[in-house]
């Protein structure tokens, strides 16, 4: 099987099994999207959709989080991982958009990383999900469902490497939406540790199940 047949299988499945892939963290607007992916660093999206309510109800604008106080903001995330640097990171944020965006969420990569707490995997997945950029946010579960399945080759060390290689061979127009088929996939059938491989409709190609 060549790389664009392997490919074209894997997009063919996602594109028959899961058609309206998207995130599963819950928000209204490009703010409150921001604000629940800076969470998400290392925590479930579960956990971030439980705590993000009291958040955005005390909360809901650029111009209220950036006037909180650490004491005010801190009891709310307390539950989330890394919580001292999220909540310093979310008041810096919400500061930034106002002195620099006019308190807008800006849509490109390169503006988003100057915010505090937003990398490029943060500014792909904003990006990709709200204005359908193009963008490979590359997080554990993307990386692993990626190299599983045969889609990168094992000098992709890196998130950047991986993401490189499966936009150069994903169409664009899928690029936004094979983000979530990789997530998914990983999250409820492709388990780090014990992966569901009697149950996955790829596994006559996944190289991992092979071996």
């Amino acid at each position: 099987m060549t790389k664009k047949e392997r490919y074209q299988a894997v997009i063919d499945f996602f594109q028959a099994n899961i058609p309206e892939a998207e995130t599963e963290l819950i928000y209204d607007n490009p703010f409150q999207l921001l604000v629940a992916v800076i969470l998400s660093a290392q925590c479930t999206d579960k956990r971030v959709n439980l705590t993000t309510p009291a958040i955005f109800a005390r909360f809901p604008d650029p111009e209220s989080m950036a006037a909180a106080s650490f004491d005010e903001l801190f009891p709310l995330i307390r539950s989330i991982s890394y919580p001292n640097n999220k909540t310093k990171h979310l008041i810096g944020m919400a500061q930034m958009l106002l002195e620099r965006f006019h308190g807008e969420v800006p849509m490109t990569v390169a503006e988003l990383v100057q915010l505090p707490g937003v990398g490029r995997k943060t500014a792909n997945v904003i990006t990709s999900v709200i204005d359908q950029q193009p963008n490979m946010a590359v997080d554990t579960h993307v990386f692993r469902v990626s190299k599983r399945l045969g889609l990168v080759s094992d000098k992709a060390s890196t998130p950047l490497a991986v993401e490189k290689e499966l936009i150069k061979y994903i169409p664009e127009a899928l690029v936004h939406k094979a983000h979530h088929w990789l997530i998914l996939h990983g999250r409820y059938t492709c388990l780090a540790r014990s992966p569901k491989c009697n149950e996955c409709g790829l596994a006559y190609l996944c190289r991992y199940y092979k071996k």
